[in-house]
């Protein structure tokens, strides 16, 4: 089943899904939140793997971001890390609210960017009893540093001296500045790292894309995503369990290992042999071993 549902998050209207298992008998459900990546909507990955949960067993809510998809807030398209971690927790509230979810069984799951904010918000938020991701990426080091870490400080700064630029155009009433997600064309890409090629085929075709799925960030959120570190506390989440999950051939796959080696106690990185950063969003050869493993990891922990 789904229903559609809204909640508050810092003053704003978030707009959600809830999934529900067709065969609930009315007893309160261990329930996941699923958190879309960046520059993504609740309607793509995020709710295959929710309704792959679901039929599992587990009530699963995803959700648009605040200033993203059907959720409230401007200006558009804002990536704000501190904003994006509190509508996970949110989220979370939410759920401990409604009747049919038991509130001690909470768990979450973040796909790319959101396996970055998933962590973050589940290191001082112990209400998450399990925290999961996939294909995780910390947004900071992605668009700062750039993939595989090939961007040096100068880069920071000059996006930084070009943000309060951005800030003082628009307060003199210009329209935000945006940046594309992912390449709108497939053209002279040939060369480009998989991610990239990749990030263009799921999102700007048929295959991924949605309408609400803008693509399109506001430049100016480098000066919060600047301050932002996705697994600097990670530790804070034990005792509680962590579990990435990557693929082989993911070329994103170093964040997650190197979160693993930050966490104490209680983690666990899984690989999908073959697997890319985003054939995890969809490929069902794919997200059939990824949902797999989630369903052992979320059933073991949010346990009655």
């Amino acid at each position: 089943m789904k229903t559609n549902v809204t909640f508050p998050s810092s003053g704003l209207n978030l707009a959600g899904i809830l999934f529900t298992p067709d065969s609930h008998t009315g007893a309160p459900l261990p329930a996941v939140v699923v958190s879309h990546p960046g520059g993504g909507v609740k309607e793509q990955t995020a709710s295959i793997y929710a309704e792959r949960l679901a039929r599992e067993g587990f009530a699963t809510l995803v959700f648009d971001a605040a200033f993203q998809g059907e959720s409230e807030g401007t200006p558009r398209g804002l990536e704000n890390p501190f904003q994006r971690a509190e509508d996970v927790r949110a989220a979370v509230t939410y759920l401990t609210t409604r009747d049919d979810i038991d509130p001690a069984r909470i768990g979450a799951l973040g796909i790319c960017a959101s396996g970055g904010y998933v962590p973050f918000a589940a290191q001082t938020d112990h209400r998450i009893k399990a925290v999961g991701t996939v294909s995780a990426v910390d947004i900071r080091s992605l668009l700062v540093e750039g993939l595989g870490r090939t961007q040096g400080p100068e880069v920071l700064q000059a996006m930084l001296d070009q943000a309060g630029a951005l800030r003082t155009a628009e307060a003199r009433g210009e329209a935000p500045a945006t940046m594309n997600w992912a390449p709108e064309s497939s053209e002279g890409l040939e060369e480009a790292p998989v991610l990239y090629r990749e990030a263009q085929d799921y999102y700007r075709t048929p295959r991924g894309g949605h309408c609400n799925s803008t693509n399109e960030w506001v430049l100016r959120s480098i000066d919060q995503i600047a301050q932002y570190d996705s697994y600097a506390m990670i530790e804070l989440i034990s005792p509680r369990p962590l579990l990435m999950i990557v693929g082989s051939e993911a070329d994103t796959a170093y964040f997650s290992r190197e979160a693993i080696e930050k966490a104490r106690d209680n983690e666990e990185l899984f690989v999908v042999e073959g697997a890319t950063h985003i054939s995890l969003y969809d490929k069902d050869e794919h997200v059939t071993p990824a949902v797999a493993k989630l369903t052992d990891f979320f059933g073991k922990n949010l346990a009655a």
